[in-house]
Order: structure tokens, then sequence, then C-alpha cells
């Protein structure tokens, strides 16, 4: 099954032998908690990205204390928090949470995690007061929090399948974040502070699980990535390879450039200090 330019929406056959549009089932972590500087927003590109190509993204919402089974989702989203925001949905996500995403992950379903949501998708969170929230250990990533915040543009090199691609949004962090052996950084920061302010990485990926502290939100200027999230959740899905259909995305090129325009010249007014390589 493939959706081509040229062919228009493919349909794919329900029990009754009917044809429905293809469908990507995105579980919405914590909604009214974790949705600090309009992370929500991600959300409204996958589903028009979806309907402009005559498909469709079913969301449901998973806040405190509903439970979630493996296999009900293709797409998983948790977006980011205050240090208090994410200590109320810590406990919940482990008890309620992980073990169904854990196993999401195991079978090949793709995940989205912002900023706090990032924090917790790692093995562990320690906050400035010193408390550990456990995390969901499908990234491995830890993370303490440092004692200034990282602030401002971001502009970053991302090779998710190889090529590279050139990914903005806007920091706001207090957590350093490090990278296990297992973890990959989303990229490699251009200009931004990134993971840790140390070592030039920003986000991480493992498998198809996506973890980033980039807000923005985050899509809207980044529609290559919103694309690739969309194909590997449909991928997981039907089982088939997906090429989705072109998209007139003149406008999220023109906000991407003017991100990259201010990232840079914030790169240019102050001296480097550390090394640009991984």
């Amino acid at each position: 099954m493939t959706a081509s330019a040229a062919g228009g929406a493919p349909r794919v056959a329900n029990r009754k032998g009917d044809s429905v549009p293809p469908v990507v089932r995105l579980c919405h972590l914590y909604p009214q908690e974790m949705n600090i500087y309009a992370d929500r927003g991600n959300i409204a590109v996958l589903a028009r990205r979806m309907a402009w190509r005559g498909f469709q993204l079913k969301v449901t919402e998973a806040g405190p204390g509903v439970k979630i089974r493996p296999g009900e989702a293709d797409l998983y989203y948790l977006g980011g928090g205050q240090d208090r925001d994410q200590q109320q949905v810590a406990h919940d996500l482990l008890t309620t949470k992980t073990d169904a995403i854990r196993a999401a992950f195991d079978q090949g379903a793709v995940g989205l995690f912002v900023c706090g949501g990032y924090q917790l998708a790692g093995h562990e969170y320690r906050a400035a007061d010193g408390r550990v929230m456990e995390g969901m250990g499908v990234l491995d990533v830890a993370t303490e929090a440092g004692g200034s915040r990282l602030v401002g543009n971001v502009e970053i090199e991302s090779r998710l399948e190889g090529e590279a691609i050139r990914i903005v949004g806007y920091e706001n962090h207090a957590g350093r974040s490090s990278l296990g052996p297992e973890a990959s950084p989303l990229g490699r920061v251009i200009s931004g502070r990134g993971n840790n302010g140390r070592d030039r990485t920003e986000g991480a990926f493992v498998k198809k699980f996506v973890g980033t502290y980039l807000h923005g939100p985050l899509l809207p200027k980044n529609p290559r990535l919103a694309d690739t999230l969309l194909r590997w959740a449909l991928e997981f899905r039907y089982g088939e390879r997906f090429e989705l259909k072109p998209l007139d995305d003149r406008i999220e090129d023109a906000a991407r450039k003017a991100v990259k325009s201010l990232s840079r010249r914030r790169r240019s007014s102050r001296p480097r200090s550390v090394s640009r390589r991984f």
C-alpha cells in the first residue's frame, strides 16, 4: 500500500470490506498537565497534515488515572511542563501507562516527547530540590537540574534517516540531559545550547521514539520532521511503506528561515567556547 503524489490518498479495507482512509491513532499523554509553551500545537499540525492528504488522525487523551494498553495507539505524545507538573504526573505515568508504552516501543510504535516529556521518557530526572523522578526508560537519557536556564532559539542538523535536515525551535529549560550508549542525539547543535550546553547535542532518539527540548511549538516550523513521524506511524500501523504526497510548505519554510536567522545572529554575537563536534 503506497500513498504517492500522483495517486492521491490510498484506501485500506476495513473488516466489513468498505474502503476507509488510512488512520494514525495518537495517544496524547497528560494534555492538561503537560502543555507548556503551546506544545499542544504539535498535534494540530499532525492532524492538519494528515487531513490535507485525505488521511485521518484519531486522538485519544490519557490523563491521570487513565490506563492505556499496548496496541491502542501508533503514536504517543507527551508535551512539556514545569517541575511541579512533572512531579504530579511522574508517579501516575509509572503506575498506569509506562508498561504499555514500553511494550509499544518494543513493537515499533512512534513517540514524540518534548521538554518535560523528554525528561520523563528517560531513566530519571533529578530536580533542583534533590527529588528524583523515575522515568519510563524508553530513551537512554538521564537528566538533572542545572543552576541556570538554557534559553533561546536553536538550530540543529539532524540525520534521523541518513539525510541531513535542519530543525529549529526554542529552548527554555534548566535540565542538563546526558545520553547513554543506546541513544543517538536528535541533532548536532548549530546554534543554541541543546541537551546540556556542553556536548553540542540536542534531543535523543531510540528506535522510533524521539525526545527534544525544542518548543515553539516544534512541528509547525519543521514539516519534514512532522511527516517523518506520520510516515513512521502509518508504516507501523499498516506494515507497508508509505510515500507521503508533498505539500505546499512555503509558509512553514519561511518561518523556519526566520528562526534560523535569529539563532545565527545570537551565535555570532558571542564567542565560541566549545567544540562543534558530537
